[in-house]
């Protein structure tokens, strides 16, 4: 019985934080420009602004806690001068 156990918990949980399309959001080893790129270049072709709200990280990393007071940190765009461009368009922060 352990051994079963064993061979499947780690796959299993591998899998579960792995995630299996671009639609689930943001992946825990995206950059914030990959995670726009990766949404707006998905079958669904986001806007922009569908793009910033899944890929945006906040104060309070997702959890439940804090979420009141959570605010949006700024999008790291470096090296994407295409991806600044929209950010500046439509009022998102970013740093350069």
């Amino acid at each position: 019985m352990r051994r079963n156990v064993r061979n499947w918990l780690v796959p299993g949980v591998l899998l579960c934080l792995s995630g299996c399309a671009a639609e689930t959001g943001r992946m825990w080893n995206d950059t914030d420009a990959s995670c726009l790129r990766k949404q707006m270049g998905n079958a669904v072709h986001s806007s922009f602004p569908l793009a910033a709200n899944t890929c945006q990280r906040l104060t309070n990393h997702g959890f439940i806690f804090g979420e009141a007071s959570a605010k949006p940190i700024p999008l790291e765009l470096h090296n994407a001068p295409d991806l600044q461009a929209l950010a500046e368009e439509y009022g998102y922060s970013y740093n350069k």
